[in-house]
């Protein structure tokens, strides 16, 4: 029975990096269409649902970050969670202000703030522990009703408003497009993106340094690149279908 199990898991290990190698390989053919090196994207592996063994196959096979949905799911796997040197994990789900507490120390880095109350609480923890979180603003780039994120008009708003907490770093943006049948209807929704973050660059303070667009995954990463992405966050085509 060991045996088996372990020769299950070294098959699924070698699953995984195969996947890798041929995400690693789309994600350098799109830096390239975009006049880049692959070097300037960064890829989070997405392991919702996916156990501690499948986390660990994708860290020692190179993967730097590892990104969660939720705060629960995070803190049940990463007592089992080998992490190496640089490796880190991020949340990337929607965060509830009751929960930040728990997370604040277990991640390098929150992509999900949408609002002054959520980014309020991070730096009011982040204060308990001496710390200065990294944090991304979620904005919802569709103007869809069912998904988190700041509407492009109020983002203005928000970062002015997280300029003002000394424990937050606004590192830049992150977005989840509408859903598209077509890979090519989500394109206008990255260049939306693009727009926003060339936009509001220039504009820093000492909290707010913007050099991280995140968007794309498993299905339009490639595209998203294209269209200057710097951080993908692939699951899919890492672990399979959930």
């Amino acid at each position: 029975m060991t045996e088996n199990c372990s020769s299950e898991q070294t098959a699924r290990a070698q699953e995984i990096a195969r996947n890798l190698d041929a995400v690693r390989a789309r994600i350098e053919q799109a830096a390239r269409v975009s006049g880049r090196s692959a070097d300037a994207v960064t890829l989070v592996a997405v392991t919702k649902t996916m156990p501690a063994s499948d986390v660990n196959a994708a860290l020692v096979h190179g993967v730097r970050v590892f990104g969660e949905n939720r705060v629960q799911e995070l803190l049940g796997k990463l007592p089992d969670i080998r992490l190496g040197e640089g490796q880190c994990a991020h949340l990337i789900g929607h965060l509830q202000t009751n929960k930040v507490r728990q997370v604040i120390d277990k991640v390098a880095m929150i992509q999900s703030v949408d609002s002054v109350h959520l980014a309020e609480e991070i730096d009011k923890q982040a204060a308990k522990r001496g710390l200065r979180m990294d944090v991304l603003i979620e904005v919802n780039i569709g103007g869809e009703e069912a998904k988190s994120g700041v509407p492009p008009q109020d983002l203005p708003a928000l970062l002015e408003a997280a300029a003002g907490f000394p424990h937050l770093r606004v590192c830049g943006l992150m977005a989840v497009p509408p859903l598209c049948a077509d890979k090519e209807a989500v394109r206008p929704y990255f260049r939306a993106m693009r727009k926003l973050f060339i936009d509001i660059a220039p504009k820093k303070s000492d909290n707010v340094s913007m050099h991280i667009l995140s968007m794309g995954m498993s299905g339009d990463f490639d595209i998203a690149i294209e269209e200057g992405s710097t951080m993908v966050r692939v699951g899919t085509a890492i672990f399979g279908r959930r």
